[in-house]
């Protein structure tokens, strides 16, 4: 099976490679679907629903001859002047790519105390107006160190990460030497690209130092999969050529950017992908207004289309209506509070929602409604048109961004753990799973899994507390069988996240401390025996804090809070 693969160049060994979500037999684009829980088209059973149906009409006008020898004509006018527009937008170019050395250390989210070796990669990016170089996330993701280039000159210059959307693959650096702005030009951006337009991508692909230009032309516009993010995004599909080193680089159209390169198809002969102008607009306005990336808004709903005709008369739909059933609601959506299970939406802002969940895209194309609900920003109002017990309601939801309860990523941040006694606390996230090699989804634990990909939230900052694994010693022998299972309770209480157990447990007033696992399991320690294990057993295993750093500052902030009040 064919799959996205990101295109930053590694300099490392392929264990450094990013596992995405991949549940077979699906396809690539709806296993990406089945476990991007806020992403509206998923259905109960992991397929995407509603996946885009794109026609790839690549007429722009009706097939009557006398209009189709004037638009032939018009079309080799308009490439011929494309042409020429994309020479002098590559010239342009060379004085705005730039070359992105990246040094990248990832946790070990099986020993989250300690990093995995470090490695290096190489991707491209460009500037942009106001001093800003935009290129992939996945170029700088765990970065600790990052250098650019420019073209011609043999000097490195040293860049900091400003704001980084792992969502939507986009990042943006920032440079403070004045030498490094000396003879830079800023790149505008345009607009989405027409079908069969032709676009040059520019950058750094593996095979060479310099700068490299590969041309080709737009084929298809639809929702796809962005492996760094796992998420559902607009993307543009190219028959350019891109390759390792060409992510973050700019594809030019005429004299601006119509996106910027981020992945291909593995397997594929030159089926590339850049990331349109909408998504690159949306998050650089978020950081500009925010001052940091806030994500791209969701409706929290599970849908599912209505094609069947006895489908539509059971739920009372006229001949005229068209629309998709509402099968689940995130709890945390506003959507939650207004929309009911079984409501059929109509319309999107005055947008008719077609029975396969798609609606009209420029001319004669289609696309999922999710993507209208993509660019809204945060907190801003959408007017949903549904049908309900054979009436139409027009209701009021504010859109924002929602976290799935098991994270899909958690670049740029170390992990949560809490050790007690040897017994190691972990919150379950996807790239805990990804330990488990390329093939994770069949050989990590079935019913984790199972939770990553179809649970939601009931509760804010809800998570799925594990018990990773147990180091041995006296104090814990027996329970090393226990490993991998959810912890429910602690001495009865039920818990909510890793620091609520954390509170539970250093908090016992007890003698025994006793936590609920899942399959009715149960381990029970003398609290202030395991209080001296820990000290004992962190010093064995050279392990330096009992607490990840965000626990502690958690606790700090606690203290201080109650120092003040007293």
């Amino acid at each position: 099976m064919a799959c996205f693969l990101r295109t930053s160049r590694k300099l490392a060994s392929s264990s450094s490679h990013y596992r995405h979500l991949k549940p077979p037999p699906a396809t690539t684009r709806n296993a990406a679907a089945s476990h991007v829980l806020p992403r509206l088209p998923i259905s109960d059973n992991g397929s995407n629903l509603l996946a885009g149906k794109t026609n790839g009409v690549t007429r722009m006008l009706p097939c009557s001859a006398p209009v189709t020898n004037s638009y032939n004509r018009s079309w080799r006018t308009r490439r011929v002047g494309v042409r020429k527009g994309n020479m002098a937008a590559v010239e342009l170019a060379l004085n705005s790519v730039v070359k992105v050395f990246s040094v990248l250390s990832s946790p070990n989210y099986l020993l989250p105390w300690q990093n995995k070796s470090q490695r290096e990669t190489m991707g491209s990016g460009f500037v942009i107006p106001g001093r800003k170089i935009l290129t992939n996330a996945h170029v700088i993701a765990d970065h600790s160190f990052v250098l650019v280039r420019k073209h011609g000159s043999p000097a490195k210059y040293r860049a900091e990460v400003k704001a980084v959307g792992h969502e939507c693959d986009l990042a943006i650096l920032t440079v403070e030497s004045e030498e490094f702005w000396d003879g830079m030009n800023p790149l505008e951006l345009g607009d989405i690209p027409l079908l069969q337009e032709a676009v040059a991508v520019v950058g750094y692909p593996q095979g060479g130092d310099n700068i490299s230009v590969t041309k080709g032309v737009v084929s298809r516009v639809e929702p796809t999969q962005y492996v760094h993010g796992a998420s559902q995004l607009m993307a543009i599909q190219i028959d350019a050529a891109i390759n390792p080193g060409n992510s973050g680089g700019p594809a030019i159209m005429g004299n601006k950017v119509a996106g910027v390169a981020f992945q291909n198809l593995s397997g594929a002969e030159n089926i590339g992908y850049i990331i349109p102008v909408p998504v690159i607009k949306h998050f650089i306005y978020g950081v500009e207004e925010k001052g940091k990336y806030i994500g791209f808004c969701s409706l929290g709903l599970s849908c599912q289309p209505t094609e069947n005709v006895h489908l539509r008369n059971h739920f009372g739909m006229q001949p005229d209506m068209t629309g998709v059933l509402v099968s689940k609601i995130n709890p945390l959506s506003d959507a939650y509070n207004v929309l009911k299970k079984d409501d059929i939406i109509l319309s999107f802002d005055g947008v008719p929602i077609a029975n396969d969940g798609t609606v009209p895209f420029r001319n004669r194309e289609r696309i999922t409604f999710d993507h209208l609900v993509s660019m809204k920003q945060p907190n801003e109002n959408a007017v949903i048109k549904v049908l309900r017990d054979g009436k139409e309601l027009e209701l009021n939801i504010i859109l924002r961004p929602l976290q799935p309860l098991v994270p899909v990523h958690q670049f740029d941040k170390l992990p949560s753990y809490y050790i007690f006694a040897g017994l190691v606390f972990v919150p379950l996230t996807q790239p805990y799973l990804h330990e488990y090699g390329e093939d994770w989804y069949n050989t990590s634990p079935r019913r984790l899994c199972e939770r990553a990909l179809r649970e939601l939230p009931k509760k804010a900052n809800q998570q799925l507390v594990i018990l990773s694994q147990v180091l041995m010693d006296d104090i814990n022998a027996g329970y090393e069988r226990l490993a991998e299972l959810q912890v429910l309770k602690v001495n009865g209480t039920e818990i909510d996240n890793l620091e609520h157990l954390c509170q539970l447990v250093e908090n016992c007033s007890t003698e025994s401390v006793r936590f609920d696992l899942e399959d009715d399991r149960v381990i029970a320690l003398n609290y202030e025996v395991a209080k001296v294990a820990t000290s004992r057993i962190l010093m064995r295993h050279r392990i330096p804090s009992a607490k990840s750093v965000d626990l502690i500052d958690t606790q700090n902030s606690s203290q201080s809070e109650v120092a003040s009040q007293c």
